[in-house]
């Protein structure tokens, strides 16, 4: 685990604070809805799809491809040191997208549609990242 960590963390709340302890427990964690049966994500308390307020957390398979991605050249600020970096959009096997980062894989060898799977990057004793890297289908 590392401890000298010096990026922007994620701001939890109550509405994401479930997501980001299954992330501790190496557990990718969505939102379904047991009104309509449509996943969502980014976490929240009520379907986007049908505004029930009837949703749990369940366990995500954790696949994926490759929606959208970009190559970022002029690092933002604190991350300076890692640019070229990716920026992916990962469509999960459930139908949502996530924001995430393909680790140990070239930038230049990135294709929309690769499939991907999740991997936790534990940044500090509190927060755990999800990540992505591709496999061989």
């Amino acid at each position: 685990m590392k401890t000298d960590y010096n990026k922007p963390l994620p701001y939890i709340h109550s509405e994401t604070q479930a997501y980001w302890e299954g992330a501790k427990r190496h557990e990718l964690l969505i939102r379904k809805c047991r009104s309509c049966d449509r996943y969502h994500f980014y976490p929240r308390d009520f379907c986007p799809s049908c505004f029930s307020l009837d949703v749990e957390w369940v366990k995500a398979s954790g696949r994926g491809i490759i929606y959208s991605f970009t190559t970022c050249h002029r690092p933002a600020q604190h991350f300076e040191n890692d640019a070229p970096y990716n920026i992916v959009l990962v469509e999960l096997e459930e139908g949502v997208r996530m924001m995430s980062t393909i680790v140990n894989f070239p930038n230049d060898d990135l294709r929309i549609g690769m499939a991907v799977e999740v991997v936790f990057d534990d940044v500090t004793p509190e927060v755990t990242l999800p990540k992505f890297r591709p496999i061989n289908k």
